[in-house]
């Protein structure tokens, strides 16, 4: 068993509900906004820094800290100096796509959350599209910074 899943399984829970202990992962105010950015290509720091949420600094660095102690985002060092890191979902986080999908439709169903429009492509991302396309994200990024090693 991986470190990740040690983690997890180490976690004290309020009850054996499997909704609760997904919600003690993910379900506070900005876990799965970041990573419905991370399913929509931003995977640096100052990219979620950015987001319209404005997420407070020291909430966005405690959110990403988490999702990579619980396994749903890897944290990969694309640049050596200064150090920069990208944030990727891994396929765990990926399996919470359809999830995010459907809370956004739901939203856009019951007309809450009028103003935003949703990016054209978003109610038909797959898994599949996301993973693949954020490894030609890394890719890039490494390219053009440095040599990649696992954080």
């Amino acid at each position: 068993m991986n470190s990740s899943n040690d983690n997890l399984h180490d976690m004290r829970h309020r009850s054996d509900c499997p909704l609760t202990c997904a919600l003690e992962l993910f379900g506070d105010k900005w876990s799965l906004l970041l990573i419905r950015d991370v399913m929509m290509g931003k995977h640096r720091y100052g990219e979620f820094e950015k987001s319209p949420e404005q997420i407070p600094t020291n909430i966005l660095a405690s959110r990403l800290k988490k999702l990579v102690s619980c396994g749903l985002f890897e944290k990969r060092c694309y640049q050596e100096r200064p150090q920069r890191y990208a944030y990727l979902l891994t396929a765990k986080g990926a399996d919470l796509i359809d999830v995010i999908k459907a809370i956004a439709q739901w939203s856009l169903t019951h007309d809450v959350g009028e103003g935003w429009k949703l990016p054209d492509d978003f109610l038909h991302l797959t898994s599949v599209e996301v993973l693949s396309n954020q490894k030609k994200t890394i890719s890039t990024l490494i390219e053009d910074k440095g040599e990649t090693r696992e954080a």
